[in-house]
């Protein structure tokens, strides 16, 4: 659950209904503190935003004081030990072995001049290949595809890092498309998702949202003929966000993970901050069997989300142009790390149809937790088999995909 604490000044996303299901996450401010556990964390980008504007996902780890907790030791230096999962603790995880080498793109909005040089330093921590716009790997656009990029932003280049260390940490040997988008509208968000589609990504990775207000002009765009798309379902609990409604998108939701002794090694139980529901706008995909919802339901997939089982990241610290080690959280961490998953298979279907026709079988099936209010029934509620906090589960290598 998420806690006030006395002296401290705090906003939370109300959960937000609309008829029987919940439409929309409501707005929460980017200096709200929110708490999983006993780890403190705050959203990287400010949810107080226009109708046909979205927020970027990111939830990054602090102090009790609100402040980033830099590396295990407090030190952004980047020869600190990093706090959060590391790749190979991911690919364990997720049992993730693929080595595919096409493109995955990260449309994100706004500038990250430093994008390159702290993927460099994140790579080299795990010894992950260099990835470089020397070498061919790494590439950076506008949402034109051009190089006019726009403005910088500190909550979305936080965002930017966590999703192309999370595509890195999956599929080390993929490439990597940035595209920036000049703003977070969904009319630029979506021309972002278009010139990735045009630039040959395999994979697009998308962790924002907002309201389905206004959103059906864009929704097709979230449906790539062989490209899989995935977006993340939210970090504001139990309440429907556009594109991850859109009925083309991979609707990714969020796990708790936690390494044990079980027969499988970790374990998963839904995230209280992962976003479900039904769409008010969205018909229901052909693919899709659940009974309560009658238009499109999400999630489809899960993944780690958790701030309190957070990840490492290296990016910007929001204290000037330094960068330095952090701890992730959000569903996107998710969104980039099923994207990764996809990629690293060389596997690229058009919508959730695999996930959905396989009904699980084979993935890490996630039956406890719950993300909010809703009648203890499975919108909001984990449990055995589909459930929209983690939809059928969370990957097994490419079972299910």
């Amino acid at each position: 659950m998420k806690h006030k604490f006395p002296g401290i000044a705090i906003g939370f996303a109300a959960l937000a209904f609309g008829g029987a299901f919940g439409t929309t996450a409501q707005a929460q401010s980017a200096t709200a503190l929110e708490r999983s556990g006993n780890v403190f964390h705050k959203a990287a980008c400010s949810h107080a935003v226009a109708p046909g504007e979205a927020y970027c996902h990111a939830h990054v780890v602090t102090d009790s004081a609100g402040n980033e907790k830099e590396g295990k030791n407090g030190n952004a230096a980047p020869n600190v030990t990093p706090g959060g999962f590391s790749p190979a603790s991911l690919r364990t995880a997720y049992k993730v072995t693929g080595t595919g080498t096409g493109t995955i793109a990260i449309v994100d909005a706004y500038g990250y001049s430093n994008a390159e040089a702290d993927l460099a330093t994140y790579r080299a921590q795990y010894g992950l290949p260099a990835c470089t716009t020397a070498n061919g790997c790494f590439r950076k656009v506008d949402q034109n595809g051009g190089t006019s990029y726009p403005r910088a932003n500190t909550g979305w280049a936080q965002e930017q890092a966590l999703e192309v260390d999370m595509a890195s940490a999956m599929c080390p040997t993929c490439k990597i498309l940035l595209v920036q988008s000049s703003s977070a509208t969904l009319a630029n968000l979506a021309a972002g998702v278009s010139t990735a589609a045009r630039l040959g990504a395999i994979v697009i990775s998308n962790s924002y949202g907002g309201g389905e207000a206004g959103s059906s002009a864009y929704s097709a765009v979230y449906s790539q003929p062989g490209i899989a798309v995935t977006v993340s379902s939210g970090d504001s609990g139990y309440g429907v966000q556009f594109p991850a409604s859109a009925p083309g998108a991979i609707a990714v939701g969020g796990t708790h993970l936690v390494q044990d002794t079980s027969t499988r090694g970790w374990t998963e139980t839904a995230w209280n901050g992962a976003g479900s529901g039904c769409s008010a706008t969205f018909p229901k995909p052909g693919f899709q069997t659940d009974g309560l919802c009658a238009f499109r339901m999400e999630a489809d997939i899960s993944a780690v989300a958790d701030p309190a089982t957070g990840v490492a990241v290296y990016g910007p610290t929001g204290t000037g142009s330094k960068s330095g080690w952090l701890v992730f959280g959000g569903t996107s961490v998710a969104a980039p790390l099923v994207g990764g998953i996809y990629a690293a298979y060389n596997l690229h279907p058009q919508a959730a149809a695999g996930i959905w026709a396989n009904h699980g079988v084979g993935q890490n099936d996630v039956t406890s937790g719950t993300n909010g209010t809703c009648g203890s029934t499975y919108l909001c509620t984990a449990g055995v088999g589909y459930d929209g906090p983690t939809g059928w589960g969370t990957p097994s290598g490419a079972t299910g995909l």
